[in-house]
């Protein structure tokens, strides 16, 4: 994204879309005052957050017994319970589906590539997926200090390791497959980027034409294996994203705030809520809505309006699709391919 000598002021910068996180997938009910377990306190969590200035809504499901949802039937009757309850949010299904360990001791995995495949047909369809690109270390607990995590489930030996040891499978047999059955259904791709290089083959499949859409993504600063938390590394990657990509910033427990800080100085949007963080400060919890409360007043002193439902919509492109990998380069902001026989850097030209 390019950076001009006006581009900190925030009446040239969209509007914020704040991203409510409140279904903590990794988490059991106690481990946060806020977790939904019914299907009620599910579409409750939704109008709450969405109330307090939340736009775009990331989704897990919970069973009664605590643990993640692997049901569709589970996702369709949520689905459509939120597009009555918040008609107005970009409604955002989690790629993982549930990461959770079902038993003390068992692993923490994604699951396998054909159950995600059948995110694409929720009915009634969401919004977004969210898609993770290429195989990588997700050690979540990696940046969590002992205070982050002190009498929650995540404290238990077992459950601890299983999480240090998680990996997110996620390898071109699976992206190349995803991205093409949601763009059959219409669904738009969330892309969940751990790194530079994840950006990189991202620009790829756009290059090659087997993506042509809006590139909306996540920079998501957890650690172990994801990017970490030093601000020169989300600033490089904010300069290294296109210039019509939408970019979210995500980060862990008490980084969530400083991160989000910059990103919203930036000019970037936010994600928040107890996927990501349990406190407010050392030994203070703090719940999703008060997250996204807390957002909604670091943007007001830095003068930057929050985005409405619609607003939220329409800065993220959702129902844009492009004709071909030309029409996408331009969209996006990118360097045209290199045309044959040209030598030389790529730059722009009357031709192009």
């Amino acid at each position: 994204m390019h950076f001009l000598d006006d581009s900190l002021y925030p009446e040239n910068q969209e509007k914020l879309v704040i991203q409510a996180a409140p279904y903590g997938p990794e988490w059991l009910p106690g481990d946060a005052d806020d977790l939904p377990l019914t299907m009620d306190e599910h579409v409750q969590a939704a109008v709450d957050c969405y109330n307090a200035g939340a736009t775009a809504l990331h989704i897990h499901v919970r069973e009664l017994d605590g643990h993640g949802s692997k049901r569709m039937s589970m996702f369709n009757e949520l689905m459509a319970r939120l597009r009555e309850a918040v008609p107005d949010m970009i409604l955002q299904i989690g790629g993982s589906i549930s990461f959770a360990p079902e038993d003390e001791g068992a692993d923490a995995k994604w699951l396998s590539y054909d159950t995600r495949h059948l995110l694409a047909e929720i009915t009634p369809s969401p919004d977004q997926v969210t898609i993770a690109i290429n195989t990588n270390q997700m050690n979540i607990v990696e940046l969590f200090d002992d205070e982050d995590i002190e009498g929650t489930s995540m404290a238990k030996p077992a459950y601890y390791k299983a999480y240090r040891d998680m990996v997110v499978e996620a390898g071109p047999d699976f992206y190349l497959e995803h991205l093409e059955r949601l763009r059959a259904n219409g669904v738009q791709p969330h892309f969940q980027l751990a790194n530079m290089a994840q950006l990189e083959t991202v620009e790829r499949l756009v290059r090659k034409g087997i993506y042509n859409g809006p590139m909306v993504l996540n920079y998501v600063a957890i650690g172990g294996g994801f990017a970490g938390r030093h601000p020169a590394d989300l600033i490089e990657f904010v300069r290294r994203v296109p210039d019509g990509a939408v970019l979210s910033i995500e980060a862990s427990m008490r980084a969530v705030a400083p991160m989000n800080a910059i990103g919203i100085a930036l000019g970037t949007h936010v994600r928040v809520g107890n996927e990501d963080n349990l406190w407010r400060r050392k030994g203070e919890r703090m719940s999703s809505v008060k997250q996204v409360e807390q957002m909604v007043r670091i943007a007001d002193a830095l003068g930057r309006e929050i985005a409405t439902g619609p607003e939220a919509k329409k800065i993220y492109k959702l129902g844009e699709w492009y004709s071909d990998t030309d029409e996408t380069l331009a969209q996006l902001g990118m360097v045209p391919n290199r045309r044959p026989g040209r030598r030389g850097f790529m730059q722009r030209d009357a031709k192009s």
